[in-house]
């Protein structure tokens, strides 16, 4: 039984990203970083990165472009350090969700007591 991006010759992956295997340690793609195309596929553009652009036309998550490719996560990782190198697509990642003040917690758990 076969897996997604496990299935993939070696070669190919190779290929797809110029012999590298890793991005770069200062890209700021990880799982849940959103990612935004900043322009459209071109003429003559590698066939995974002009995928990207058109999968990226509203804000993606790293792990659901590759899922979509049937890439291997750091496959995945790599194509988009190209991208942002030259500008083609925006990284960001999603806003922390606000942990509330645990006083004003208290409060709100004081109040349903005393409904």
């Amino acid at each position: 039984m076969s897996r997604p991006g496990r299935d993939d010759a070696p070669d190919r992956l190779y290929t797809l990203t110029g012999g590298r295997s890793r991005s770069g340690p200062d890209t700021p793609f990880d799982l849940v970083t959103l990612v935004v195309a900043e322009c459209d596929p071109v003429v003559g553009m590698q066939s995974e990165h002009a995928a990207i652009l058109r999968l990226c036309e509203r804000p993606t998550a790293v792990v659901e472009i590759a899922a979509e490719l049937k890439l291997p996560v750091s496959i995945t990782r790599v194509l988009l350090s190209d991208l942002l190198a030259l500008g083609r697509v925006s990284a960001r990642h999603p806003r922390p969700s606000a942990v509330p003040d645990p006083d004003i917690l208290e409060q709100v758990l004081v109040g349903l007591r005393n409904l």
